[in-house]
């Protein structure tokens, strides 16, 4: 990851026209619509390279169920991750951690899986394809039965949403809602309808292409 600045790289969501904070709006959109829908309780969340965590902090800030959700963002750059941890703190969001590490590195979810929402935004488009197909074999050790999982990913040719739908129905996931190709972005809403199964811990999933 080093050929790129991934502080730098937040800086398109300041700007209203660009594609990432169009996307971004979307996915809070989604993440609004899914704690909508959950029962009574806590909601656990957790979120694969957060960022600053715009997209699941900036959705609970006036959501009435900000309080009921709870886990864990993991970011490997420290500045970006200590800007989503001061925006939890100040946003009074307790059951939201942080983690400073490796978001690829399954062991960084232990204790906090299966979850209610899985959060897998910018990864699919700065890994290659076998590491999008491993990572969304992973993800039904992230979720509960009914479990939901966002994902991003650009609609450049070569067009690899269509096979990332396919990939996440070989996992046991239905889709729920895709972004048309009208849209700028690539995004998707996936629910588990598998058992739920163990994450193996200290696997790794994806690896950054520079």
């Amino acid at each position: 990851m080093a050929g790129q600045d991934w502080v730098q790289w937040h800086e398109a969501y300041e700007d209203p026209a660009s594609s990432l904070s169009r996307r971004l709006a979307m996915v809070r959109q989604q993440i609004a619509t899914v704690l909508d829908a959950r029962p009574p309780g806590p909601i656990r969340v957790v979120s694969l390279c957060a960022g600053q965590g715009r997209d699941l902090l900036g959705a609970l800030v006036d959501h009435p169920r900000r309080h009921d959700v709870v886990g864990r963002l993991v970011e490997l750059d420290p500045h970006n991750a200590e800007v989503a941890r001061t925006s939890a703190q100040q946003g009074g969001l307790a059951g939201i951690e942080v983690v400073t590490g490796d978001a690829a590195d399954t062991g960084n979810y232990a204790g906090v899986v299966p979850a209610d929402l899985v959060l897998a935004c910018g990864i699919f488009g700065n890994v290659s394809d076998d590491d999008i197909r491993r990572t969304i074999a992973m993800l039904p050790g992230f979720c509960v039965t009914g479990g939901t999982v966002i994902w991003t990913r650009h609609r450049e040719e070569p067009d690899l949403v269509p096979a990332i739908c396919e990939w996440f129905e070989a996992a046991g996931f239905k889709p729920a809602w895709v972004a048309d190709g009208s849209a700028g972005y690539g995004a998707g809403v996936h629910v588990y309808s598998g058992p739920t199964t163990e994450l193996p811990l200290g696997k790794r999933m994806f690896t950054f292409q520079a």
